[in-house]
C-alpha cells in the first residue's frame, strides 16, 4: 500500500469515530427526551384521576346536605300540624267538660271519661313535644354537619383548583416536549418510542430497489412490529453470504415497509431483489 493510501485510511478512521461520537450523543439526548415526556404524561393521568374523585365528592357531599335538608324540613312540617290538630282537639274537649260540669252522674261520667281522654292526649302532646325536641336537636346537628360539609367542599374547592392548574401547567409542559421532540426528527408517539428501545426480532427479504440503489421496499411491516426508525441489517446469502450494508425504516405498512441506506453499503456493493433483511443476523467482519 502506498503513503497516499495509507493516509487516506487513517483518514476515514478518524471520520468514523466522529461519527460515532456524535451519533452516541444524539441517541442519549433522544433517550432522556422520550423518559421526561413519559413522566410528565403520567403526571397528567395522576392529576387527572385526583380530579375526578374530588368533584365525585363534592357532588356526593351536596347531594347528602340536600336530602337531609329536605327529610328535616317535611318531618318539622307534619309534627307541628298534628300539634296544632291536639292543641285544638284539648281545647273543645276542655270547654266540653265546663259546660257539662254539675250534670248528672252521666253526664259526670261522661265527663271523667273525656278527662281521661284528654290526659291521654295532653301525654301525647308531651310525647310529640319531646319528639319535636329530639328533631330540633336533629336539626342543630344537621346544621353543624352543613358547616362541616360546607368546609369540606371549599377544601375540594382548592383541592380542584389546585390540581386544574397542575394539569395546565403540566399540558403546558408535556406539549412542550412534544414539540421539541418533533423539530429534532423524533416521534412523540409513546408506542413509537417504545418500538425503537426493542427492535423486534424479524427477517425478511428485499422486493425492490430503485434506481439509486439508496432506497429498498421490504416484505415485513407493521404486523411484524416495525415501526419507523427502526435500523435493520442487509445481507446475501447467494452465491455465498456476505454483509451488504445497514438500512434505517422511514415507512411501514401491515405486510411491508421501505426504508432507506445509512451511509453508504459494504465495499459499495449493489442491493438486488431477494437479499436478506433482518434485525437477528449482525455482521460479522
Amino acid at each position: 500500500m502506498t503513503l497516499v493510501g495509507k493516509i487516506l485510511v487513517i483518514v476515514i478512521m478518524l471520520f468514523s469515530v466522529v461519527f460515532l461520537g456524535i451519533s452516541t450523543a444524539v441517541f442519549s439526548t433522544a433517550k432522556n427526551w422520550r423518559a421526561a415526556t413519559t413522566a410528565e404524561k403520567k403526571k397528567v393521568d395522576e392529576l387527572k384521576k385526583k380530579l375526578s374523585d374530588a368533584q365525585a365528592g363534592k357532588d356526593a357531599a351536596a347531594k347528602g346536605l340536600e336530602d337531609a335538608k329536605t327529610s328535616f324540613d317535611a318531618l318539622s312540617k307534619q309534627l307541628n300540624e298534628r300539634i296544632s290538630q291536639l292543641e285544638t282537639k284539648n281545647k273543645q274537649d276542655l270547654e266540653q267538660i265546663t259546660e257539662y260540669r254539675g250534670a248528672q252522674i252521666k253526664a259526670q261520667e261522661n265527663a271523667k271519661s273525656t278527662l281521661a281522654e284528654v290526659e291521654a292526649r295532653r301525654n301525647e302532646i308531651n310525647l310529640l313535644r319531646g319528639q319535636k325536641t329530639a328533631v330540633e336537636k336533629q336539626a342543630n346537628d344537621f346544621k353543624i354537619h352543613q358547616t362541616e360539609l360546607n368546609d369540606k367542599i371549599r377544601e375540594l374547592e382548592r383541592m380542584m383548583e389546585t390540581a386544574t392548574k397542575n394539569n395546565a401547567d403540566l399540558r403546558e409542559r408535556v406539549a412542550k416536549f412534544s414539540t421539541l421532540l418533533r423539530q429534532n426528527g423524533l416521534s412523540d408517539d409513546i408506542a413509537q418510542v417504545k418500538g425503537l428501545e426493542s427492535p423486534p426480532p424479524v427477517v425478511g427479504e428485499v422486493k425492490r430497489v430503485d434506481s439509486t440503489n439508496r432506497r429498498i421496499e421490504m416484505t415485513i411491516g407493521s404486523d411484524d412490529g416495525l415501526v419507523p426508525g427502526h435500523e435493520l441489517f442487509l445481507f446475501r446469502t447467494t452465491p455465498r453470504p456476505e454483509y451488504l450494508g445497514k438500512i434505517s425504516v422511514i415507512t411501514v405498512d401491515p405486510d411491508q415497509a421501505v426504508g432507506k441506506v445509512i451511509g453508504n453499503t459494504y465495499q459499495g456493493k449493489k442491493i438486488k431483489e431477494g437479499d436478506i433483511v433482518s434485525s437477528t443476523i449482525k455482521p460479522r467482519f
